[in-house]
């Protein structure tokens, strides 16, 4: 099946522009008014889509909802579904930020979580009319450092120009406004963005999977692999079987399985080490939102409980290395407890001892440039690949969809910013792919 691109491009802009999106840029216009929700996507029954998202975690089912809103006939396929607990994005949360100092990348990000984080509160306010949980909490985020280093520096630099609120708070603040937060151990300083928050990532995914139905698309549960092709265009995916499904154009948005599903493609240059997240018992009112910020400490990341699931108040530390997301063991063994509650010990004295609520472990994904890649398969000319998240995409999965689909249509035309997300298997010098020492993704 061939779409008629002029007259599919004259329809998409069109169903953008009644929605009230931006198509000549990666935001909305300042002010406008939230889009309405689309009118349903109609399909004929045996009507092959016009794209195939293969991957349903942050990147696949936000571009898919996207492109649907823009016009295009969508068939989402994943091995597990929609939040699954495989999957990177099938957490219990995530963290919203933006302080992305000291990266090369680190503007775009900023700027994109900014947007992310307006975005996720309007997605709140549209899905109460829908009965849809809420997702967004505004904790603020609260970095404690010794001192001052470049990377808060760096951060502050970009919020000044992006006219992003912030406080540089001194250590007697912070003791006036979270007692319990211990800073006797050489905390001198804490950076704080009020506007930062906690997703409550599974509930997220899933809703935007609902969202998507609603609106056209369709969900299967399927493991797709590549098919059958004509020169540089691909023709179909296949499902297991004799079973394939043919579209114009695939996207590959298959987060920790890129390298499994294109070995030939990656070889080694992928990483994908399992990060370990623990949820501790909360003896009192304090350590629950509102009452308490999410936090960026050396090697670690976290944030009060929220009260709608009450997990426990969220500490993440480094885990261990990552292999097959098929088959990788996300049990979290008791030997590996004593690194979080060394954190509580030093930071959060009143919850020493507490008990473990859970513990849940994810994989992160990082490619050679550690920024996301968003660009065409370099041997087929109607397939896209989206990933390599680096443990900081799901805050910006709103902004992200919206730019994926509009890349994937051609609608998109910022050649300086689609180079940051080209297709390479060559990182920047002197940086291997991995976290950086200031990575505090959630």
């Amino acid at each position: 099946m061939a779409i008629d691109r002029r007259e599919f491009l004259k329809s998409a802009t069109a169903g953008a522009a009644a929605a009230g999106l931006s198509l000549g840029g990666s935001s909305p216009v300042p002010g406008a008014p939230p889009p309405p929700r689309s009118v349903p996507v109609r399909r004929r029954a045996g009507q092959p889509p016009d794209i195939v998202v293969v991957g349903a975690g942050n990147f696949g089912i936000w571009t898919a909802l996207n492109l649907v809103r823009l016009g295009a006939t969508v068939t989402v396929l994943d091995a597990y579904g929609p939040g699954n607990s495989r999957s990177t994005s099938g957490g219990e949360t995530r963290g919203v930020r933006s302080s992305y100092g000291g990266r090369p990348e680190g503007f775009v990000w900023n700027r994109w979580a900014n947007e992310a984080i307006r975005r996720w509160i309007q997605w709140d306010e549209e899905g109460q009319e829908l009965l849809l949980p809420r997702v967004f909490y505004q904790t603020g985020d609260l970095i404690l450092r010794e001192e001052m280093i470049p990377y808060l520096e760096d951060t502050m630099a970009q919020w000044d120009r992006l006219g992003v609120d912030y406080e540089l708070l001194d250590v007697d603040e912070i003791n006036y406004r979270w007692p319990w937060i211990r800073t006797e151990e050489g905390i001198s300083l804490g950076l704080h963005e009020p506007n930062a928050g906690v997703v409550r990532a599974r509930r997220a995914i899933e809703s935007v999977a609902k969202r998507f139905e609603m609106e056209g698309g369709q969900i299967r549960i399927a493991r797709a692999a590549l098919g059958g092709s004509d020169g540089r265009r691909l023709n179909d995916v296949t499902l297991g079987g004799d079973e394939s499904l043919a579209a114009s154009t695939f996207v590959f948005a298959v987060g920790p399985w890129m390298g499994k599903t294109f070995p030939e493609l990656f070889g080694d240059r992928i990483r994908i080490p399992v990060g370990n997240v623990f949820y501790f018992a909360v003896p009192d009112r304090r350590f629950m939102f509102p009452n308490m910020p999410s936090y960026g400490v050396p090697g670690c990341t976290g944030w009060p409980a929220l009260g709608p699931d009450h997990r426990g108040f969220r500490v993440r530390v480094g885990g261990q290395a990552g292999d097959d997301p098929d088959t990788s063991d996300r049990w979290v063994p008791p030997e590996a407890h004593e690194r979080p509650r060394q954190i509580l010990e030093r930071y959060f004295p009143d919850l020493v001892g507490a008990a473990v609520n859970e513990t849940r472990a994810c994989h992160y994904c990082f490619g050679p440039s550690r920024n996301f890649l968003i660009d065409k398969h370099p041997d087929f000319d109607n397939v896209w690949l989206a990933g390599l998240g680096t443990a900081e995409s799901f805050k910006q999965g709103p902004v992200l969809g919206e730019y994926i689909a509009k890349r994937v249509l051609e609608i998109e035309d910022d050649p300086e910013l689609a180079e940051q997300f080209r297709f390479s298997l060559e990182g920047p010098e002197g940086r291997e792919p991995g976290p950086d020492p200031e990575d505090l993704g959630g």
